[in-house]
């Protein structure tokens, strides 16, 4: 009503047929209403547009000089210099390796070699991701008599993290100690690049290539036995469950136990050797999935197939395959199942048949070793005691005889591996 009235008495006071007024009382509410919202939108943008030249100013005032950036000086690839408060952080300079080498190596002075006893570079054996591998001769003054030696060697062209690697690697061997069934480090030369690592030397070499000798029709070669008695392999896998239960004792495995990783001398004397992933276990926790990857599929146990945490008793797993290797001279696992199928059949809860030249009592040593619950499985110690008391009535007379000789290549693709990793015999870290 009061809207009517206000309206009613606008048009009174102009005539009847003059609508002047009521549309000029209309434009009011036209105008003003937009206007009001066009200038608060301003408004708004305004503030919008301030609060962004504000957070961009802050950004680069802590953000410092464009194009730098802060590098942890803990990993020592910059250096740094102060000045009015500011911090400048310099290009890594070619002085690093040679700083980080002199703060390093007084740590390893007990295991320094002088590189004038090492001479007479025999032969390149492998070229891996860290280092060369070479045979050479040392002398000493205990040993003025030369003897071989393998060094592992970094070259020149090489980076800090490269360094620090190789020399991680050294005082992973000084952590570890000596065993009489592991690869000994004989000593070092880390005072200058290039580095080296000095290996023992095991002759005649893997157990992988032992295994195939022994199928040949021969008892000796250059003046070394080359069979193996039931009673032999026992004798060899103690040896192995020895260095096992050591890296257990320090909170490590192996992750890769064959015959290929196993070194044999001819007083069949053998030692676990390649402990790259010993070494990883030992400064990261865990084996990167990416080091995972490269292991052939047959000797890993489910739990590592299915990309679980790898433990000791999963090498008891790899040890039943490593029975099997020995047992059928050399036989790759699994022949007649594809190593992309593994997986598969290892989930229908099969295991490799006996082989002929098994016995019962090896047999089912493989099977405890098989089984899927790694829980199930001994641990080296316990398997340790039960190889003894099989040992003791093994058969030590008969010779193991498999009469197919091996074909490397085509050993190489039913065993899932690449044919270059069997190329040379002696491999470590």
């Amino acid at each position: 009503m009061k809207e009517k009235g206000r309206q009613s008495r606008v048009l009174l006071e102009c005539s009847l047929s003059d609508k002047l007024c009521v549309v000029q009382e209309q434009q009011y509410e036209v105008i003003v209403v937009p206007a009001l919202l066009v200038g608060g939108f301003l408004i708004l943008l305004a503030i919008i547009l301030w609060l962004f030249i504000r957070g961009q100013r802050s950004q680069r005032q802590r953000s410092g000089p464009r194009g730098t950036a802060s590098v942890p000086a803990s990993r020592d690839l910059s250096q740094e210099a102060s000045g009015q408060g500011e911090k400048v952080f310099l290009p890594l300079k070619e002085t690093s390796v040679e700083s980080f080498l002199r703060a390093v190596t007084p740590s390893l002075a007990k295991l320094q070699v002088p590189r004038e006893q090492l001479s007479g570079v025999l032969e390149q054996i492998h070229k891996g991701r860290c280092g060369t591998l070479y045979h050479a001769m040392m002398t000493t003054k205990d040993h003025p008599k030369p003897k071989s030696v393998v060094l592992k060697v970094l070259e020149e062209a090489i980076g800090l993290q490269e360094v620090q690697d190789f020399i991680g690697r050294i005082q992973f061997y000084q952590y570890l100690g000596k065993h009489k069934n592991l690869v000994q480090l004989e000593g070092c030369c880390t005072e200058r690049l290039p580095l080296y690592m000095v290996l023992e030397d095991v002759v005649p070499g893997n157990l992988l290539s032992f295994l195939w000798i022994c199928r040949r029709d021969v008892m000796t070669m250059d003046g070394l036995l080359y069979d193996l008695t039931e009673k032999q392999i026992y004798h060899i896998g103690k040896q192995v469950l020895l260095a096992l239960e050591f890296l257990q004792d320090k909170h490590l495995f192996h992750g890769d136990v064959a015959a290929r990783n196993i070194l044999i001398q001819s007083d069949l004397t053998v030692k676990l050797c390649r402990l790259g992933l010993a070494y990883e276990v030992h400064t990261q926790g865990a084996i990167s999935s990416a080091r995972t990857s490269t292991i052939p599929l047959k000797w890993l146990a489910p739990e590592r197939l299915l990309l679980r945490p790898a433990s000791i008793r999963g090498d008891i797993w790899s040890f039943g395959i490593l029975l099997y290797e020995m047992v059928t001279l050399g036989a790759p696992p699994y022949p007649e199942i594809p190593p992309t199928s593994i997986i598969q059949y290892l989930q229908r809860r099969k295991i490799m048949k006996r082989p002929s030249t098994c016995t019962h009592t090896m047999y089912n040593i493989m099977k405890c070793c098989w089984h899927w619950n790694e829980n199930s499985r001994p641990l080296p110690r316990e398997l340790h005691l039960r190889l003894e008391a099989a040992s003791r009535s093994a058969n030590d007379k008969a010779v193991l005889q498999v009469p197919e000789l091996v074909v490397p290549e085509l050993y190489a693709d039913v065993a899932g591996i690449n044919a270059e990793s069997l190329s040379y015999s002696y491999s470590v870290l």
